[in-house]
């Protein structure tokens, strides 16, 4: 049992931080009226982009392998098969942002390969969540010490504290060809910005505090 006044308030905290690691996807593509040729091509395409990964080993934290569809095209009236479709998804996380340009163009340029990302986020141990969820705390008793100080009182001690969850979204970059080296015959530049990830925090507390001066 609480004996005393109790003060419940909520403490939120925002931080804006640069992103720590980015994710992008490459998938190969195949399309052939014979299923054996169209999946012949579907290897040889992942294994394409196998050996440039390969090659980008060292600016590479993580890749994945999946999602792997082989679906057969047909027409509109009745099940005849015209065509089958084969694609592969690999997904790379990079944390080395400067070479993350060229090695999305360097995958875009290999044969029916479609690059889509990158998405940019924080690792999921990232100090920075442990920080917002302190200056949220911190923030909870500023707020009842504020409250506790227009009565004429003083927080005294904590009874509960709750976490209410955060946020930290994953965001797209903006992405940007640069013509000029290609029109010069040299190699196209891509220009990433990355984004800065939002993470918010918020907890509830409730503090006894001393007995108010209302007089």
């Amino acid at each position: 049992m609480v004996d005393g006044p109790v003060v419940t308030v909520r403490g939120e905290a925002y931080r804006e931080v640069d992103p720590e690691v980015a994710r992008f996807t490459v998938t190969a593509l195949a399309r052939d009226r014979d299923r054996e040729a169209a999946l012949t091509r579907l290897a040889e395409r992942a294994a394409a982009v196998r050996v440039l990964l390969d090659s980008s080993e060292s600016s590479i934290d993580r890749r994945e392998t999946g999602d792997l569809r082989v679906r057969p095209e047909t027409r509109r009236s009745g099940e005849r098969i015209v065509a089958w479709h084969g694609s592969v998804v690999t997904t790379v996380t990079v944390s080395d942002f400067t070479a993350l340009g060229e090695l999305m163009l360097r995958l875009a340029d290999q044969d029916q390969v479609e690059v889509a990302g990158p998405w940019w986020s924080l690792r999921p141990d990232s100090p920075t969540y442990r920080q917002a969820r302190h200056d949220a705390i911190t923030d909870a008793l500023q707020r009842a010490r504020e409250y506790a100080a227009a009565l004429g009182a003083q927080v005294t001690e904590l009874i509960e504290l709750a976490d209410e969850g955060g946020t930290g979204q994953p965001m797209m970059a903006r992405m940007a060809f640069d013509a000029g080296g290609a029109a010069a015959g040299g190699q196209p530049e891509l220009e990433l910005d990355p984004q800065p990830q939002g993470v918010h925090a918020a907890v509830r507390a409730r503090f006894t505090i001393s007995r108010p001066v209302l007089s």
